[in-house]
């Protein structure tokens, strides 16, 4: 992934570069932003700067990509732990972090499906999944698996539906598999149940189920590309938290 990045940075700007032109940002952000993150790098490109380079995948990987050494300027987590993993190792640049985007854990269905769950303890979570399995992503690294686990144990049910887990590799892989029909139930954020129409949201978890779901944005330590400033500083004005809270995230 290191590579890959190093690669689409240098193909996709040798003309600018050779002509002092600005060079685009290279954003590493959480699976959950997909859809926001990318109209928020389009509105940013109509000002008439290059494109954000966007990279998504579990905040768990980006962060080791980080640590890797991968050609990065900035880094949005779905949860505080993996930035504060970063920031433990002097990789981020002082005084850039912020809390910027909060959001829902909610469990999905596939859409053909009808349900409805009143989640609250003791929910009868292993009975409706029947003989079928639960998707999620991998509770041990992944934050919207971690706020999973940590909500479903609060709820007293963990312990009945832990043996019957698929662990994917982020919260898209966990939602691609109830899209899919390969999966009866999944955990998810909200964010991401509407941005498939092959999902219906079947409940939605107590927010003090879990701690609650943050989203920082930090810049890179090692960045000094000025438009990867830039965007972030972005990101935080109203434009772009107005795209932000349509695609449904809540606003730190």
């Amino acid at each position: 992934m290191v590579v890959a990045l190093g690669a689409a940075l240098v193909a996709g700007t040798p003309v600018r570069a050779q002509a002092g032109a600005p060079r685009a940002p290279v954003v590493l952000a959480a699976a959950s932003l997909q859809e926001a993150l990318s109209a928020a790098a389009a509105a940013w490109a109509r000002r008439g700067h290059p494109r954000p380079v966007l990279s998504f995948a579990a905040s768990s990987a980006l962060a080791r990509q980080v640590e890797a050494g991968a050609p990065a300027d900035l880094f949005l987590s779905a949860d505080e732990d993996w930035m504060t993993y970063l920031d433990r190792r002097g990789l981020l640049r002082r005084g850039s972090r912020v809390a910027l985007l909060g959001n829902t854990l909610v469990l999905v269905a596939p859409a053909t499906r009808p349900l409805r769950l009143a989640i609250a303890p003791g929910f009868p979570l292993a009975r409706t999944l029947g003989p079928g399995r639960l998707a999620m992503a991998d509770p041990d690294s992944v934050p919207a698996g971690k706020y999973g686990r940590e909500a479903l144990t609060a709820l007293g049910v963990w312990s009945q539906v832990e043996g019957r887990v698929v662990r994917a590799e982020n919260v898209r892989a966990a939602l691609a598999l109830v899209a899919r029909g390969e999966a009866p139930l999944g955990i998810v954020f909200a964010t991401d149940a509407r941005a498939t129409p092959a999902v219906r949201v079947v409940g939605v978890f107590p927010s003090r189920s879990h701690a609650p779901i943050i989203y920082p944005l930090a810049a890179l330590a090692r960045s000094t590309n000025p438009e990867g400033e830039g965007f972030r500083r972005f990101l935080l004005g109203s434009e772009a938290r107005a795209i932000f809270r349509r695609h449904g995230f809540t606003l730190r």
